[in-house]
């Protein structure tokens, strides 16, 4: 247990530590962790600047157009401020999130091997880490993944108590040692790093959503709209996406017959047609995540923003992260509201857990 703390509080800080706007919100809670860093980060892979040879079978398109990107009331973080106004170009997205036997297509054809089935490199690790971060023990740089376990807690900002590295823990055992995805071949891929999807992507000839581009989708054409769909509050009227029902980390009480993730298409589409945008996973989208990044490109009409060029996280500023959004299955309104519209979620590119997945887009051919 000594070692398993090490490695969550020097080399897993949690990521959902969002910076609150001023000083009216609390931002104490912790839902998304980081795992560890295996691989050099200082080269992009996302190096597709188009993807155009995939097929659209399973895709939306979307036509482009200009939105207010950014925080829509007083829920919304520090980083989620100033809204802005974007341009994005029409562009096709996967319908629903990449599921279980998609990823298992890719990797039967590639032979591909996820971040969780590997072992951890320490000597990367320690590239990225606060100087002086002790070694863990050998057996905690073991495959895994993380997983989340329900408790009674008193303080929700001692995340340990809910979140543990687990070994052999990955898309193929979401659950642990002897589980697997029989009958789950339509729930949506999780375990899954952003260089996970990234080699998807590759593979499939497409690529992973911009940052502005998985919000504009996710709007589904309303205007400063709370969610993708609408403004109702997700506990008002009829169930709206797989979130987590109750107190939180404790009781679920699963109105929604989920606990993990539910089948893609279980809930009503939003206005563009695309399911679960918002809940059961979060999605891994190509930019880097900077806190500042809206104030820095929020003087002009952004046309088909990227992303910033390197990342930043106050709360971690020796970790680069990527972008995550639209919320998951552990998302409640008390804690982690991150089916917002304009939530802003991070990680590192290696981190892996049980409610992370992703989705795909291709560009339009002109």
């Amino acid at each position: 247990m000594k070692y398993r703390i090490i490695i969550f509080f020097l080399l897993c800080y949690f990521s959902c530590d969002t910076v609150t706007k001023k000083s009216k919100i609390s931002s104490d809670h912790n839902c998304m962790p980081s795992n560890t860093i295996t691989k050099n980060l200082s080269k992009d892979s996302n190096d597709i600047e188009f993807a155009l040879s995939g097929n659209t079978k399973g895709m939306i398109y979307v036509e482009g157009g200009e939105f207010e990107m950014g925080g829509d009331n007083n829920e919304a973080k520090q980083d989620e401020f100033p809204k802005h106004p974007v341009v994005v170009n029409s562009f096709w997205m996967d319908e629903t999130e990449v599921t279980n036997d998609q990823f298992k297509e890719f990797v039967d054809a590639t032979g591909y091997i996820t971040t969780a089935e590997k072992a951890i490199d320490w000597n990367e690790i320690k590239k990225i880490v606060p100087p002086g971060t002790p070694k863990p023990h050998d057996s905690l740089l073991a495959p895994a993944s993380l997983i989340f376990y329900e408790t009674e807690v008193t303080n929700l900002n001692d995340f340990t108590q809910w979140w543990r590295l687990e070994k052999n823990t990955n898309w193929r055992s979401p659950y642990g040692k002897d589980s697997n995805i029989k009958n789950k071949g339509n729930h949506p891929v999780i375990h899954i790093s952003w260089d996970d999807a990234i080699a998807y992507c590759k593979w499939a000839g497409k690529r992973l959503p911009t940052e502005a581009e998985f919000e504009y989708a996710l709007r589904g054409g309303l205007k400063n709209n709370l969610y993708s769909w609408g403004n109702e509050p997700i506990n008002q009227g009829k169930l709206k996406a797989n979130t987590w029902e109750g107190k939180f980390p404790s009781n679920n009480k699963m109105k929604d017959k989920f606990y993990y993730t539910a089948p893609v298409k279980s809930f009503d589409p939003n206005g563009f047609g695309f399911y679960d945008l918002g809940g059961n996973v979060w999605e891994w989208c190509s930019d880097w995540y900077h806190s500042d990044y809206y104030n820095m490109s929020s003087k002009k009409i952004a046309v088909n923003p990227k992303g910033p060029k390197n990342s930043y996280d106050p709360m971690e500023p020796y970790s680069p992260k990527k972008v995550m959004r639209g919320g998951s299955f552990l998302c409640n309104d008390s804690y982690c509201s991150g089916f917002r519209n304009s939530m802003r979620m991070k990680s590192t590119p290696d981190s892996s857990s049980i409610h992370t997945g992703f989705r795909t887009v291709m560009d339009v051919k002109s």
